[in-house]
C-alpha cells in the first residue's frame, strides 16, 4: 500500500476510499493536488476540525500539496449534513471575517516554506457568485437526479423525521460537487477529503468530474472521533474547544488535552499529534499522566507555540502540585465596587464562567468541590470580600480540573 494510505489508516484517519487500490498507485507515481473544505460558520474552527487539520499535515508530510477551500460561497447556502434544521445565514461581512480569521488559525498548523508541498487557499465565493443559473442548471444539474439525491443521508434524515428542508440546503450537494470539478480544472486536485458525514457530497463530486471531463479523482473520508465518554469532539461541560487564542487561553487548550480519558490518550495521541507510529509503540506502556503531559504539550506547541505549551505545563504544576497560582492561568478581573455589592461566592463563580448552574454549583459545595486559594468553601453565601484577596489574587477552583485567577483592580 502507498506509505501515505498506510499512515493515514495506522494513524486511525481511514473511513472510506473511492477506488482506494487506484488511489495508492497514483500517489506512488506522483505527487498530487488535494483538498479540505472548511465552512465559514464561526470565527474560529473547533478541536472538531483538527483530524482535517492534520490530513494536511499528513499530506505535505508525504510531499503532496493541500488545498484549503475555504467556504465562503457555500456558507451561504448551509450544509444539511447532520444537521437537523437551515443554519443560520451570516451577513457578507460575517463571513468574510471568519474566512480571513480561519484562514490564519490554519496557516499556523501548515508549513509555507517548500514550494512544493506550500498550501493553496482559494475561496469557492470567487466562482460560485457569477454562475449563472441557467448555464449552471444546463451543464452541471443535468448530472444529477433527484432520485439519487434523495437517498443520501443528508437528505433522507431530514425527510424521515419531517423536518423542513429548503431548496436552498438541498443544492449544496450539486456546489459541493462543483467545487471539486472547479478545482480539477483550475489546480489539478485530484483527491477530496472529509468527515464520514460529507461521503455523498464527495462521491457526487467525484462522479460528476468523470461524467463532465472524464477525469478519475478520488474521495477519502475520516471517521467520527467522539470521546470515549460518547460526547462529540470539540465539547466539553464548558462549552467549544476554539483554536484561537481569542476565545480560548492556551492554558485552557492544554488542560483539554491533559484531562483526556485515560482510553482516548493513546488513540490522540496517534491522531493529533505528528509523533512517529514506531514512537509510539515505544512509549505506549509509560505512566498514562505522563502520556497525558506529552499529549497536551505537542497539541498546544503546534497551534500556540512550544513557549505556550511550556508555560502551560508549569502553570499546571504550579497550580496542581505546589497549590500555588500559575501566571498563565485563566483570569477574570474584578473592581473594589463589585465586591462593595455583597458579592457572594456563587456570583463569583457565575461571573467567572466556571459554572452557570446555580443547582450545579450548591451540589458542589456540598460535595466540597470548591476552594478558593486552596481552602474549601462550605457557605453558598459566603460574601467575597477584600481581605480574601492575596496580592489583589485569588484561586477560584471548581473540583480538580477547573481553576481561574481573579484579580482585583
Amino acid at each position: 500500500m502507498n506509505k501515505f494510505l498506510n499512515d493515514f489508516k495506522e494513524r486511525g484517519f481511514y473511513y472510506q476510499c473511492t477506488g482506494e487500490d487506484e488511489l495508492s498507485k497514483l500517489l506512488d507515481k506522483e505527487k498530487i493536488n488535494a483538498y479540505i473544505g472548511f465552512d465559514c460558520t464561526a470565527e474560529s474552527l473547533h478541536v472538531g476540525s483538527l483530524l482535517q487539520i492534520m490530513c494536511l499535515r499528513l499530506l505535505q508530510k508525504h510531499g503532496h500539496r493541500p488545498i484549503v477551500l475555504l467556504g465562503g460561497g457555500t456558507t451561504r447556502i448551509g450544509d444539511p449534513s447532520g444537521k437537523d434544521k437551515t443554519r443560520i445565514i451570516l451577513s457578507e461581512s460575517e463571513i468574510e471575517k471568519n474566512s480571513n480569521n480561519i484562514e490564519k488559525i490554519l496557516k499556523k498548523f501548515l508549513d509555507e516554506t517548500n514550494p512544493k508541498t506550500k498550501p493553496i487557499f482559494v475561496n469557492n465565493y470567487s466562482w460560485l457568485k457569477n454562475l449563472n443559473y441557467i448555464s449552471f442548471l444546463r451543464d452541471i444539474g443535468k448530472h444529477f437526479t433527484i432520485n439519487k439525491m434523495l437517498s443520501f443521508d443528508s437528505v433522507k434524515t431530514r425527510l424521515e423525521r419531517e423536518q423542513s428542508l429548503s431548496y436552498m440546503e438541498f443544492n449544496y450537494m450539486i456546489l459541493q460537487a462543483y467545487d471539486f470539478l472547479e478545482l480539477n480544472k483550475t489546480e489539478k486536485c485530484m483527491l477530496q477529503i472529509g468527515g464520514s458525514d460529507q461521503w455523498g457530497n464527495i462521491v457526487n463530486g467525484v462522479d460528476l468530474i468523470k461524467r463532465y471531463s472524464n477525469n478519475h479523482v478520488y474521495g477519502l473520508t475520516t471517521p467520527l472521533i467522539t470521546l470515549a465518554s460518547g460526547t462529540k469532539m470539540g465539547k466539553t461541560e464548558s462549552g467549544a474547544v476554539w483554536l484561537d487564542k481569542k476565545f480560548l487561553p492556551a492554558y485552557d487548550y492544554w488542560q483539554f488535552w491533559r484531562n483526556i480519558d485515560d482510553r482516548d490518550v493513546l488513540k490522540f495521541i496517534k491522531i493529533f499529534t505528528d509523533i512517529d507510529i514506531d514512537q509510539i509503540e515505544q512509549i505506549k506502556n509509560n505512566n498514562i499522566n505522563e502520556l497525558k503531559i506529552l499529549l497536551a504539550n505537542k497539541a498546544t506547541e503546534m497551534l500556540h507555540g512550544e513557549q505556550e505549551a511550556k508555560n502551560s505545563e508549569l502553570t499546571a504544576k504550579k497550580t496542581f502540585t505546589e497549590n500555588s497560582i500559575g501566571e498563565n492561568l485563566p483570569s477574570i478581573t474584578i473592581s473594589e465596587k463589585n465586591l462593595k455589592g455583597k458579592m457572594t461566592v456563587m456570583d463569583l463563580i457565575i461571573l467567572s464562567k466556571l459554572e452557570s448552574s446555580k443547582s450545579e454549583i450548591r451540589r458542589l459545595i456540598k460535595g466540597n468541590g470548591i476552594k478558593i486559594n486552596n481552602q474549601t468553601i462550605t457557605d453558598e453565601k459566603l460574601i467575597v470580600t477584600k481581605d480574601l484577596f492575596q496580592e489583589n489574587l485569588i484561586k477560584l477552583s471548581l473540583g480538580k480540573k477547573r481553576h481561574i485567577k481573579v484579580e482585583l483592580t
